[in-house]
């Protein structure tokens, strides 16, 4: 799944993310979703997440 879509996206899940700094190059960083940022239900880059480390970025893949 791709993450653009809020309602596939829980707290807990294993995603992909993409990081500011890493937008050009695409570079993907995984980690468990601990906060969901976007607000809205759909986001055309990817739902901003927080992750359990505390990186931010855009989810590009969710592992189910």
């Amino acid at each position: 799944m791709d993450g653009k879509s809020r309602r596939d996206i829980k707290s807990g899940v294993e995603v992909d993310i993409v990081l500011k700094k890493d937008q050009r190059t695409g570079r993907l960083t995984r980690g468990v979703v601990k906060d969901i940022l976007t607000k809205s239900a759909h986001h055309p880059y990817g739902i901003k997440v927080r992750l359990s480390d505390g990186q931010v970025g855009r989810v590009k893949k969710i592992f189910v």
